[in-house]
């Protein structure tokens, strides 16, 4: 096992991977910008190294910095977190060249998966279902507008190294078709800088659900069950939770086996997320593979019992999992609320200033909150704007809602504005207590 481990990472998801090292007897190295030096994850870290300016772009982001804090610290191995860094193979591939173990799957199953358009041809060699569609680059509004029309309307634009939301457009008709291609690509060619662009069939009033995978070097390769992500925001996900509402034990299994699958076929090691979109007749169709730990992991550690982050950690160190699928059971259910700086009433424009003040609900079986600050942090332009992730947990849906309801009301937090009210106005909303959802709630 490892005896020091550097997190790549910063915020809510640094001090997550830092209270699990800690808790295996794992040293953890933090590295930090100027605006983070008196950030949590640099408090909680047994050593710090500053890695340069404020924006990400000059400092989370130069893998050059990350490798020489890594060189600096002595550490073994390095967790990326989430963002950032962690989908990066050319990091991946540095690490290794410096005899650093990268927490995180090999350098080819994250090329693998990076590219969409690449990706879905290996899930469908793989047997994995697929959105129908062309996934072949489009040349231009012209080459859209004739693609469109043979799949037949609506269709998605979507980028090919797109994410998070980005890079995607849903058109209707020809003029749509043509404009949201030149959109898509500008978009993706400035967020991505690659402004390549397919076209599939768009299922309308899906449900975004997705499968945890863990896989390890010694041939096991196991499911942990779904998180249902259908609640979103521009294609941003604000609450999440496990299991889903919607699935049936058969339709459950056979997303498992097919995440299994993908993940075999690119031989995958480490905690994956296979995501999926169902339409309203639980037929399911791969969306793409997230080579990293999610944002949302923790509702699964809640409902099954598992540390991700460990896993990831020794498997990482060569260990085989103990872990096998018929042992995997759920317990209860868990939601997941994103809290973030952001002001509803003003199209969601994040906030920033100093968290004046901020009183957690109080922590037990039924409430978790990970979060990466504290009372007088402060919420800079810098970064994602999340103030934390509360996670509510209990033997059934219902509870699990009234936990949620409950501890939503139980969060004091003053001196930025923020979206509490609205995640009390959907956790309390008829439609989301009768689990009737879809990307377009």
């Amino acid at each position: 096992m490892f005896s020091k481990i550097l997190i790549a990472n910063r915020g809510e998801i640094a001090c997550r991977v830092i209270r699990t090292a800690k808790a295996m007897g794992i040293d953890t190295v933090a590295v930090y910008s100027e605006a983070d030096a008196d950030a949590l994850h640099v408090a909680m870290a047994d050593e710090a190294i500053a890695i340069g300016p404020a924006p990400a772009a000059e400092s989370y982001l130069v893998s050059e910095r990350i490798l020489d804090a890594v060189g600096r610290s002595g550490a073994e191995a390095v967790h990326p977190g989430y963002g950032f860094l962690s989908e990066n193979p050319a990091f991946a591939r540095d690490l290794g060249d410096m005899g650093v173990t990268f927490i995180g799957p090999p350098v080819g199953a994250i090329e693998a998966m990076g590219d969409k358009i690449a990706s879905k041809k290996l899930a469908a060699a793989a047997g994995v279902n697929a959105v129908p569609g062309h996934l072949e680059v489009l040349s231009d509004a012209d080459h859209a507008a004739r693609v469109a029309k043979d799949l037949g309307y609506p269709v998605m634009l979507k980028a090919s190294a797109g994410g998070g939301g980005k890079g995607m457009r849903v058109a209707y008709n020809e003029a749509e078709a043509r404009e949201g291609f030149i959109s898509a690509a500008n978009e993706a060619n400035s967020s991505f800088a690659d402004d390549r662009i397919f076209a599939e069939k768009f299922i309308e009033q899906p449900r975004h659900i997705e499968i945890q995978v863990l896989a390890d070097g010694h041939g096991n390769c196991i499911h942990l069950g779904e998180r249902e992500c259908s609640i979103q925001r521009r294609h941003q996900k604000v609450m999440e939770e496990a299991p889903s509402p919607f699935l049936d034990d058969a339709t459950r299994r056979a997303m498992g086996a097919q995440a299994v699958a993908l993940a075999r076929a690119v031989d995958y090691r480490s905690a994956g997320t296979v995501e999926f979109i169902v339409d309203k007749e639980r037929n399911f169709f791969f969306l793409e593979m997230n080579t990293r730990l999610q944002v949302e992991h923790p509702v699964t550690e809640m409902v099954y019992g598992v540390d991700l982050v460990e896993q990831m950690i020794r498997i990482a160190a060569g260990e085989a999992m103990t872990l096998r699928q018929d042992d995997v059971q759920a317990d209860g259910w868990a939601i997941e609320c994103r809290l973030y700086a952001e002001d509803p009433r003003r199209n969601f424009m994040p906030s920033t200033g100093r968290l004046v003040r901020c009183q957690p609900p109080l922590q037990d079986d039924t409430v978790r909150i990970d979060t990466g600050v504290a009372e007088g942090s402060e919420i800079t332009m810098f970064y994602d704007p999340m103030i934390a992730k509360l996670i509510t947990k209990g033997p059934d849906r219902a509870s699990a809602i009234h936990a949620m309801a409950g501890a939503l009301d139980g969060y004091y937090v003053r001196g930025i504005s923020h979206n509490m009210n609205f995640l009390s106005a959907l956790i309390n909303h008829p439609r989301f207590a009768d689990g009737h959802l879809s990307t377009a709630f």
